[in-house]
């Protein structure tokens, strides 16, 4: 029993290497990259970690800018408010100067949001805001302030903080900050922003909430990439497999597998009766693919005697073949020939037509074996259209006198079929136009040739002599059905009769 091949034994031999020095030298090229691109990804957390308490240290110098702001005006405007109604702003900024790093801009506004008092330029605040005491909203104005109002005993109190109040803040946390800004949702504050950064950095953005959420730092923070050192680094191993692999496979190609293609590319394009087999002389250092060039040569030399044999007895054959079907063409045109001779000198008119019904078929037999030889001379089939064609003529040159006038129309497509139904689609039609001759002489015939798909096509024969209802007593109606029916039934196809129509399917060669 035949050993069947492995897997390995089915694959070319540059993939049975490329997986070999996979197997040997991929595994550890990974381990080393992955350990270096472990301490790649280390650092790049480092960076971003800190990156991230860069932007948390700005949104918390924030934070501690509006918290300071906040208590220091809720303070003094309670103070100002319960020791002097007449004028809270005056005593609230005497309470203030002594506040280091608040703001000196205030408005005060009694309880239904009256103003009472401001203190320094003041503009685009909610007027309608209502504060309670104890509570404190913050807000960014469309004039890129911060607004924040703390609810006081008998009335509220709104500050005012400016850009440059909180790019000061936020000036020793900023660090590797490349853009700050504040927003309350509606409207964005923009802070600071540093120039764009170079290729060698990328950006991280962040965003943290301050004052409970009603403001929302936004800071972009600036991180370094990986260095080119560092990613050849890391695929410095993946490298030394690629080299190995690359050299391993340019010293096969060149010593083995160039030869071999060679050697296979003399052999595909040989063709056997043309020339001889020329197989390439130099095959690099491989001797022993020059030992199988040699095996090759012999091997084609003993074929091409052996092919040289079966050719010539093959043409032997076709010649007695030729010559067979020469001489049953010329015996059925030599019966042909008797039969005609004989009807002509018949004496009684049931004789001369019985020698014209059977010179019809053996014309009828005759044209199909003619296209028959053909068909074995080209193997192509016998085509229906000058077969039918051929047919129709010698029908209409051996009618009898007083068909003379019936004129046979085709109307056919060029489908082939095989001998077989030729011969039974022939004497089908013979025997319908010859009962029509003798039946209805004076009206014409219609045949007709539709290919329906690839296998089939319909041969329909119409004639007014063909009608559905047959008369028992009718003798030769009754023998004309039953040879047409026995005909249908040699094709393999049941037999369509309509008014005026016969039709039968015939199977036919796809379409070359």
């Amino acid at each position: 029993m035949e050993r069947r091949p492995s897997v390995l034994e089915r694959w070319p031999t540059g993939a049975v290497l490329l997986l070999l020095l996979t197997a040997a030298l991929l595994p550890l090229g990974l381990v080393l990259a992955w350990v270096t691109n472990q301490n790649i990804r280390e650092t790049e957390g480092a960076l971003v970690e800190r990156s991230d308490q860069q932007g948390a240290d700005a949104a918390d110098s924030i934070e501690g800018l509006l918290a300071r702001n906040i208590l220091a005006l809720r303070v003094a405007a309670s103070a100002a408010m319960t020791s002097s109604r007449a004028d809270p702003c005056a005593a609230a900024v005497r309470s203030l100067s002594v506040s280091p790093a608040v703001a000196q801009r205030f408005r005060i506004r009694d309880e239904q949001g009256r103003e009472i008092c401001t203190v320094g330029e003041f503009q685009g605040e909610r007027p309608t805001l209502l504060v309670a005491p104890g509570a404190v909203r913050v807000w960014v104005s469309p004039q890129q302030l911060i607004h924040y109002r703390v609810g006081i005993v008998g009335g509220m109190a709104t500050g005012v903080l400016t850009v440059a109040d909180v790019e000061q803040a936020v000036t020793a946390a900023e660090g590797g900050i490349q853009r700050l800004s504040v927003s309350d949702g509606t409207n964005e504050l923009p802070i600071f922003q540093r120039p764009a950064p170079g290729p060698e950095t990328r950006t991280l953005n962040h965003v943290h909430a301050v004052s409970g959420g009603q403001l929302s730092v936004r800071t972009v923070t600036l991180v370094e990439r990986t260095a080119l050192r560092d990613r050849i680094l890391m695929l410095m191993p993946l490298l030394m497999w690629v080299a190995a692999t690359l050299l391993s496979w340019i010293l096969v190609r060149r010593s083995l597998l160039t030869p071999l293609a060679k050697l296979q590319a003399a052999v595909t394009e040989y063709q056997p009766g043309e020339q001889g087999l020329e197989l390439p002389t130099k095959f690099g250092a491989a001797s022993e693919i020059r030992d199988v060039s040699l095996a090759f040569e012999r091997a084609v030399d003993r074929i091409e005697g052996a092919e040289r044999e079966a050719l010539e007895a093959l043409d032997g054959q076709r010649r007695l073949v030729r010559e067979v079907h020469h001489r049953v063409k010329n015996n059925l045109q030599v019966v042909a020939s008797l039969l005609s001779i004989h009807g002509r000198s018949a004496a009684r008119p049931e004789a001369k037509a019985a020698y014209s019904a059977i010179g019809r078929r053996v014309d009828a037999l005759s044209v199909v074996h003619r296209h028959h030889y053909a068909e074995m001379e080209e193997n192509r089939g016998i085509a229906l259209r000058p077969l039918l064609t051929e047919l129709a003529a010698d029908l209409r040159s051996s009618a009898p006198v007083e068909a003379r006038g019936m004129r046979i129309d085709l109307d056919l497509d060029a489908p082939s079929t095989t001998q077989d139904v030729a011969v039974a689609a022939a004497f089908l039609i013979t025997e319908v136009v010859e009962y029509a001759m003798l039946r209805r002489p004076e009206d014409n015939v219609e045949i007709a040739v539709r290919r329906e798909d690839e296998l089939t096509a319909t041969l329909a024969i119409s004639s007014s002599v063909l009608v559905t209802d047959v008369d028992q007593t009718d003798i030769a109606r009754t023998q004309f059905e039953r040879i047409v029916e026995g005909l249908a039934r040699q094709l393999r196809s049941p037999l369509d009769r309509k008014l005026g129509r016969y039709a039968v399917t015939l199977p036919v060669f796809p379409d070359r």
